[in-house]
């Protein structure tokens, strides 16, 4: 059974900080691409930032260097580092891993408002 855990998402005064975990059960970590997404209501669901199992890491035009994805394969997690953070960044954070099959967590809310 394959299980995709998100954690840390919360509320957050704008230009402020927050890390999103997610922590993956029942697959092979080291082998998937992981990402995240989130969707905001209203619109659809976008790529935030990915990580594949080498290390190499895409992101967002929206989120350039204000956000860093990062995984330990030691742990079966992925991080996301958000610092800065905007109003518009306000949305669903899903955590997701891409590889012979595609999985999704629930996803963990992301509030920045003052």
């Amino acid at each position: 059974q394959v299980q995709l855990v998100e954690s840390g998402g919360g509320l957050v005064q704008p230009g402020g900080s927050m890390r999103l975990s997610c922590a993956a059960s029942g697959i092979i970590f080291r082998l998937y691409t992981m990402g995240w997404y989130r969707q905001a209501p209203g619109k659809q669901r976008e790529l935030v930032a990915s990580i594949i199992s080498g290390g190499s890491t895409n992101y967002a035009d929206s989120v350039k260097g204000r956000f860093s994805i990062s995984r330990d394969n030691a742990k079966n997690t992925v991080y996301l580092q958000m610092n800065s953070l905007k109003p518009e960044d306000t949305a669903v954070y899903y955590c997701h891993a891409g590889g012979d099959y595609d999985y999704w967590g629930q996803g963990t809310q992301v509030i920045v408002s003052s």
